[in-house]
């Protein structure tokens, strides 16, 4: 049963922006894609995974350090598992498994829509291009994306959100926030985002029209 509890709207304003997570929105992307053919032992994958590449050692390079820099961290705290954390960007795109359907869906909706649209994404500098290239949808955000990589600042920083808003000249109360991250969602409605909060059972499309959007 869909529940409507994941839409958070304070404001009477009239929606003009909608803004886009990539990860887990509109991206399918885990380490365990690779990993789990790699190490063939769900224990050795998950310690591996929870001590030595953890999501906070990920994140640095979302927040802009080179995949060189974080890649040489590791290997100085733990040597014997060299060979393990080199195949990590080596096999970067692996753990990319493709895009979302049903959201990109949505996406392609908006596209000819009354609705500018933003991209809001924590993702490395040097893997984002890729997504870029292989992934035709990217264009209908015409250049409008934020990447932390390139500055230098991660959800839930609030400075990121504010970064998209003065850059492009937009308001939080007329902006509908997607995003999968329960964290960045709570920031996101401090600073005055309409959200959605997107889980495993969410529909997207009836969650934006919930709102009152029309596409």
């Amino acid at each position: 049963m869909h529940k409507t509890s994941n839409i958070h709207h304070p404001s009477s304003s009239p929606i003009k922006n909608i803004i886009f997570d990539f990860g887990g929105v509109v991206m399918d992307w885990d380490q365990r894609y690779f990993y789990k053919d790699y190490f063939k032992d769900d224990e050795k994958l998950e310690y591996f995974l929870g001590n030595i590449a953890t999501n906070e050692w990920n994140a640095e390079q979302d927040r802009g350090r080179t995949l060189k820099e974080g890649t040489e961290i590791l290997l100085n705290q733990f040597p014997d598992w060299e060979k393990e954390i080199r195949a990590f960007y080596d096999n970067w795109t692996t753990m990319l498994r493709g895009d979302i359907p049903e959201n990109v869906e949505v996406l392609r909706k908006l596209e000819h829509s009354k609705y500018q649209l933003f991209g809001l994404t924590n993702w490395s500098h040097e893997t984002f291009p890729y997504a870029l290239a292989n992934y035709d949808f990217f264009k209908i955000f015409k250049g409008k994306i934020v990447v932390s990589g390139e500055e230098k600042l991660i959800k839930p920083d609030p400075k990121i959100w504010e970064v998209l808003m003065e850059r492009y000249h937009i308001k939080a109360e007329e902006s509908v926030f997607i995003d999968d991250n329960a964290k960045n969602i709570e920031v996101a409605k401090s600073l005055g985002f309409i959200c959605v909060h997107i889980t495993p059972t969410s529909n997207l499309e009836k969650e934006l029209r919930d709102l009152g959007l029309n596409f």
